[in-house]
């Protein structure tokens, strides 16, 4: 289908959702939400498709909502600022995108902020130029932490940080932000493209069954106990070690050769 505030994409299993409001730092509007929603759900179902990258056109990732948007008094009131609006407006790219069985990369440039800085979190992988920054600047304008940072971040750098970045409005840069272990890998700009084209070739010539159950294994067995992770974890394991994948792995293995998985 056409899109107008992304470009969707696919090429050798990869497929690639480019934000595309240069313009406007990639901002999102409500459109913008309904179109990567869209693209996520037809990645899903192509199974050609191994691998989602997300990444901005122009200099910025996302600068979070279009602040533009955003009504000038209390009285004018707008739908998307409902708690109605948010489950309909990003809440709905969160669930998408983290809902996907199959492997994510944000391939940050520039600034990734607020909502930007969520829709790199909720992906499994994050590469980064070194000109990018991570940060929510909401506390500084009144509002609320609102897309899902609340969720994401203290998973990842804990509470002390969190409360940092969110209640102080705090900006990391790239090193920081890998230091802190939400960047998976940091590049120098003119070699950004090519290091998550890298990662995203490396994850759609793997096993596309035993990936999807990975995935789903861990970030459900983070909300859970250890019984319940472990007896999850068995039968996940029973349908992969049945697929033919994985008697293709362990027979390239023997024969010291690359595997070719097909996914059944």
């Amino acid at each position: 289908m056409s899109y107008q505030d992304i470009i969707y994409t696919k090429s050798r299993g990869i497929g690639t959702i480019t934000l595309n409001r240069p313009v406007k730092g990639n901002a999102y509007t409500q459109r913008m939400c309904d179109e990567i929603v869209k693209a996520i759900e037809e990645a899903k179902r192509d199974m050609e498709v191994k691998v989602l990258v997300l990444k901005g056109a122009g200099k910025h990732f996302s600068a979070g909502y279009d602040l533009d948007n955003f009504p000038p008094s209390p009285e004018e009131r707008h739908p998307l600022f409902s708690v109605v609006g948010e489950r309909e407006g990003f809440h709905r790219v969160v669930r998408s995108l983290r809902g996907l069985d199959k492997p994510t990369i944000a391939s940050v440039n520039g600034a990734a902020m607020a909502a930007g800085f969520v829709l790199a979190l909720a992906c499994d992988f994050r590469i980064a130029s070194q000109r990018a920054r991570f940060g929510d600047a909401s506390i500084r304008f009144g509002f609320v932490s609102d897309e899902g940072l609340t969720y994401f971040l203290p998973r990842i750098v804990g509470i002390a940080k969190a409360a940092e970045l969110i209640l102080l409005g705090e900006v990391l840069g790239a090193e920081q932000a890998f230091h802190f272990g939400l960047v998976t890998k940091v590049v120098p700009e003119d070699e950004l493209d090519k290091s998550t084209q890298e990662l995203a070739a490396r994850l759609a010539e793997g096993p596309p069954v035993a990936l999807r159950l990975g995935k789903r294994a861990l970030y459900s067995h983070a909300e859970t106990d250890l019984d319940t992770a472990l007896e999850d974890v068995a039968l996940a394991a029973q349908i992969a070690n049945e697929t033919e994948d994985a008697f293709e792995g362990v027979k390239a293995f023997r024969e010291k050769r690359v595997p070719s998985f097909k996914g059944k």
